[in-house]
């Protein structure tokens, strides 16, 4: 897995990479209670805001990390947005994307350097 500076993981799954935010970012927006996921076949470049999450302590958006094309939503997170409290790592990924360029994953942190920047 590799980790943004916005708390989002990546992970690599065949030919595309499926995209949540870390434990970290759930503790620090407390009880998630709204997710709004991007529609597939979404074209989005890197930067774009692509996900509202609404909690009991603020809104935040999650940003598209590569550019490429959103391929599948977790629409799971729609009927139960606390999904990303219970994890964030695992059953509440938001997205998968096909990316048009694996190599914009290399400037991206090893979990151990993720580690490090939250310390």
């Amino acid at each position: 897995m590799k980790f943004t500076e916005d708390h989002e993981w990546l992970r690599v799954d065949g030919d595309v990479v499926v995209v949540g935010i870390t434990d970290h970012a759930a503790e620090q927006l407390g009880d998630v209670v709204f997710v709004e996921l991007p529609e597939t076949e979404t074209k989005v470049t890197k930067g774009d805001d692509i996900v509202v999450i609404e909690s009991v302590k603020a809104a935040s958006d999650i940003v598209a990390p590569l550019d490429g094309e959103i391929v599948a939503v977790n629409d799971d997170l729609s009927d139960n947005p606390g999904m990303v409290n219970e994890d964030p790592t695992g059953t509440a990924w938001f997205f998968k994307m096909k990316v048009e360029d694996m190599a914009q994953l290399d400037g991206y942190m090893s979990e151990d350097e993720y580690q490090e920047m939250i310390a």
